[in-house]
């Protein structure tokens, strides 16, 4: 199923993309998707009956599609979590998961513009797998740790570098506004047959910038949450984002930051393609 929230004749509501159009969440199901993975698996059954039932559709191009969590409790990023990405920066591996806080604020949908702000020109781009929690958990073992997982979607994790490299914790420059894609929907996790083996690709315009596989992360989207729930009660709606291959901006020569009239375009197999222009920061 492919989750979405979106905007209808100027409502929020959630419900399941099918084909080119979508089935709203109604009844008693909740039209909020932290409410809607909250109350479990009961809401996805009622759902599936409701697509079931021919309830109506709603074409596509009558809905403005949301980030699939709009506003995450929790949005978590991984530093250095490929190989290759660790090659390219020149650092050694982490002994343990680097984690890193972006605030929730900073979430756009597909089709959003990405602001280069007038503070900085060095805006880089990084295509990630991100998954989303579908249960509140604590101390989750690895081998539990797909269970709490409601499904999966697609991150740019965008980075202003000058930013990031001010403080050790990379939050602000991981932070500005408009610097969080992600969709354009969430693909629950039944979805998916294996997380680890998911081919992941970066355009900026029609220029390939990053080209890996999902299963070349070195920590593991069970062993995030396993790691992570060790200090933290991860709750539905949280988000966390796995960590970018090699081909960021900042290691080109010369660099390869994101200008306005770019395009950035990421595609990650059996979920879809996240695409966000690049525009100048409005007045």
């Amino acid at each position: 199923m492919k989750l979405v929230t979106f905007i209808c004749n100027g409502q929020s509501n959630i419900g399941a993309l099918i084909d080119d159009a979508i089935v709203a969440a109604s009844g008693e199901l909740p039209n909020d998707m932290m409410e809607f993975l909250a109350a479990g698996e009961s809401a996805k059954t009622e759902l599936q009956r409701q697509i079931d039932s021919s309830a109506p559709r709603i074409p596509m191009t009558a809905v403005t599609l949301l980030a699939p969590v709009p506003r995450p409790g929790k949005f978590l990023g991984i530093g250095l979590n490929y190989a290759d990405h660790i090659s390219e920066t020149g650092r050694e591996k982490p002994e343990y998961p680097t984690f890193f806080t972006k605030q929730s604020t900073c979430v756009i949908a597909n089709g959003e513009a990405i602001h280069v702000p007038n503070i900085s020109e060095k805006v880089d781009y990084e295509g990630e797998l991100a998954f989303v929690i579908g249960k509140r958990c604590k101390n989750v073992p690895v081998d539990k740790a797909h269970e709490v997982i409601a499904g999966y979607t697609i991150c740019n994790d965008v980075t202003v570098r000058d930013w990031q490299q001010r403080t050790p914790t990379w939050t602000l420059g991981k932070s500005f506004d408009t610097h969080g894609p992600m969709g354009p929907w969430l693909v629950t996790a039944d979805e998916i047959a294996d997380p680890h083996n998911l081919g992941l690709k970066t355009w900026v315009d029609d220029e390939l910038r990053q080209s890996a596989n999902t299963g070349e992360m070195i920590f593991n989207c069970y062993e995030m949450v396993a790691y992570l729930s060790q200090a933290m009660t991860l709750e539905p709606g949280d988000v966390i984002s796995t960590g970018t291959p090699a081909g960021v901006g900042v290691k080109m020569k010369p660099r390869g930051y994101l200008m306005p009239g770019q395009t950035v375009r990421i595609e990650i197999e059996s979920i879809g393609t996240l695409t966000n222009p690049v525009i100048a920061e409005p007045e």
